[in-house]
């Protein structure tokens, strides 16, 4: 599998990713998640539909986490054509009670835990610990990779006009 030394830092120090640079055009990899009571999310269950996928280091982690995860949340809510997926390598009871503990009940949070098949797939796998760097990546109907930023620093929180505006503009009108 591809390495990319440096590719981000975390708290400063530069991290290795594992996995593709995934840019504009590309079709999105087959991958598989799970859910609430571990049911699984695979690729093609969203086809169809455009889909924003906003990952995560982890759900209960810093403060940027939980506002990347809110603000695409009410970014949802007032775009009803659009998915927004959040995707972490947290367990799936963890995910939940960050969810409740939100009041979030209704956002979409998939786990990456089991095999980073999320993570690989779209090049986001932080080597040296197991996680997932955050990134986003804005997916048309068919698949096809409209919008992808990976943030070169874990700490800083992805351009969330950039990636709704990607995401609008592949809804039909």
């Amino acid at each position: 599998m591809e390495e990319r030394p440096g590719a981000v830092n975390f708290k400063g120090n530069p991290v290795t990713l594992v996995g593709p640079e995934v840019r504009r055009g590309d079709v999105a990899k087959p991958f598989t998640v799970f859910g609430a009571e571990m049911r699984p999310y695979r690729l093609e269950d969203g086809r169809g539909r455009v889909r924003v996928f906003s990952v995560v280091p982890s759900v209960s982690g810093s403060g940027a986490c939980s506002i990347q995860m809110k603000r695409f949340f009410d970014e949802a809510l007032q775009s009803p054509d659009i998915d927004v997926i959040t995707v972490s390598v947290d367990l799936p009871p963890t995910q939940q009670r960050w969810l409740e503990a939100a009041g979030q009940g209704r956002m979409q949070v998939y786990s990456d835990y089991r095999d980073l098949s999320f993570g690989h797939a779209f090049g986001v796998v932080i080597k040296e610990l197991r996680m997932l760097t955050r990134s986003v990546f804005v997916l048309d109907r068919e698949d096809r990779i409209l919008y992808a930023e990976v943030v070169p620093d874990v700490a800083q929180v992805p351009s969330f006009e950039r990636v709704m505006e990607a995401a609008k503009q592949a809804v039909p009108r």
